[in-house]
């Protein structure tokens, strides 16, 4: 996600360079193929009121996508935040509610200390292996649309993300093993999560009220992952977003051979001008296309995502104070403006 409140002239250009490239070319060749046909007594313009229609339907569809775009960044935005308040329950509660008062000496303080850093610790392992599940490409992924923006990878292939943010918090080698052979393992982590509940309630270390205030927050984060995963497996319905796609270009094909007949009125020197004027215009609708199609997908990791590397950064944190450690990962800085 851009946190800048200015967006860097870098960043417009890798979003613009290629339209002003095709602008700039196509417009001088309308305006030289009018002086030829000129030549030839033809009148290649078209005039300017349909086409200024045209311009405002296009306009008004746009608006329409961007906003219904925006729509499911925001959604996905909301789910994170819920995400990051109910990590926060669960280690709370798992500190409060998880205690030694109904095990009758049968179970130690360090056999204690370890269900709450293995109850919490899996927790971390499973908001992790969510993010890595939703950053997978599918077959409407922008980067299968030729995309002109450059994604923000965060440098490792997938397997190794798992290596280094996931395995590291998975309390044994046999819940490892589960996990690898599983195809969703943060659904798997949370029914594991529910099992050790058991566990302790049979040990006593938990009672019934307790045990179901627990597996009511695993409910609430089942929740959140199903949220998450009806972004990310519906696509942004194609028909909006390949004929806004369609419209926008067919006006930008079309525009300069009504600018060419407005920019001629004012007289022959200063035909020229349509060319700069009709760059301007093309990379305008081109760029409010754009806006649209790089938010309607907001878990694909590209800068306009919602940042869910830098919210588990920030889960992580507070429950590792939670669980009064020292080693404490720092909070996720921005790079050029981009929080992952």
């Amino acid at each position: 996600m851009y946190i800048y409140r200015n967006i860097s002239p870098r960043i417009v250009l890798g979003f613009a360079w290629k339209m002003i490239v095709f602008g700039s070319l196509y417009g001088t060749g309308v305006f030289y193929l009018f002086h030829w046909l000129e030549h030839l007594e033809i009148d290649a313009t078209i005039p300017f009121l349909p086409l200024s229609t045209i311009g405002i339907a296009v306009a008004f569809y746009i608006g329409f996508k961007n906003n219904q775009s925006y729509d499911r960044f925001w959604e996905g935005r909301k789910i994170w935040g819920g995400i990051v308040n109910s990590s926060r329950t669960w280690g709370n509660q798992v500190l409060s509610l998880v205690t030694l008062k109904h095990t009758n000496g049968e179970v130690s303080k360090v056999e204690l200390d370890k269900t709450h850093k293995d109850l919490i610790y899996r927790h971390m392992a499973w908001m992790n292996a969510l993010r890595l599940m939703l950053r997978r490409e599918s077959s409407f992924s922008i980067s299968y649309k030729g995309s002109h923006t450059s994604r923000y990878h965060e440098g490792r292939p997938l397997m190794e993300h798992w290596e280094q943010e996931v395995r590291p918090f998975i309390p044994s080698e046999e819940e490892l093993e589960k996990l690898k052979a599983s195809a969703k393992p943060a659904t798997q982590l949370i029914r594991i999560q529910g099992g050790h509940l058991k566990e302790l309630l049979d040990k006593g270390m938990i009672e019934d009220f307790r045990h179901m205030e627990l597996m009511g927050t695993l409910t609430e984060l089942y929740n959140l992952q199903g949220a998450c995963e009806r972004i990310k497996n519906t696509p942004f319905p194609r028909q909006y977003a390949y004929f806004s796609t369609l419209f926008t270009w067919i006006f930008i094909l079309l525009l300069p051979f009504g600018l060419i007949g407005e920019f001629k009125d004012m007289g022959h020197h200063l035909m020229w001008l349509m060319i700069p004027f009709y760059v301007l215009i093309s990379w305008i609708f081109y760029t409010m296309e754009a806006v649209g199609d790089n938010s309607e997908d907001p878990f694909e990791n590209f800068i306009n995502d919602v940042p869910m590397t830098a919210l588990c950064r920030t889960i992580e944190i507070d429950l590792r104070e939670m669980l009064n450690e020292t080693d404490i990962p720092p909070k996720m800085q921005a790079k050029n403006g981009v929080l992952m």
